[in-house]
């Protein structure tokens, strides 16, 4: 099982999602910034150093948002969606190919990894 790091960074009543890049597995799929947790890392700890690499970004990791396990054909992954905030800088596409702010409502406008769905039914339901 691959352990994965997320944040849900909101913005009023927006939050931000962002666009795998195309050479990648699930490629042009949109999900919430993170990354893997490399050995000897915390959770928080992966999610600070994923979001420097990927949005030229500080977050501050707060509690538990939802966390889920999810069966891709490649791999099993452990995602833990952290709200956060970002504390230094503007959001930069390093890695990604785009980055949006939406609101719920506007979710379905958008095809998401398929890990992400259950957390996505629960931001609608908020």
């Amino acid at each position: 099982m691959t352990e994965v790091v997320a944040a849900l960074i909101r913005d009023g009543d927006r939050f931000m999602i962002c666009q795998r890049p195309a050479h990648k597995a699930r490629g042009l799929l949109w999900e919430f910034a993170g990354g893997k947790v490399e050995p000897g890392e915390t959770r928080e700890q992966a999610l600070i150093r994923e979001c420097r690499e990927e949005l030229a970004v500080t977050v501050a990791p707060a509690e538990v948002y939802m966390d889920v396990v999810h069966e891709y054909p490649d791999l099993t992954v452990h995602l833990t969606l952290f709200n956060a905030s970002i504390t230094e800088g503007v959001p930069q596409t390093l890695e990604h190919n785009d980055i949006r702010w939406i609101t719920a409502d506007e979710i379905p406008d958008y095809q998401f990894c398929p890990a992400d769905k259950d957390i996505l039914r629960r931001l609608m339901g908020e």
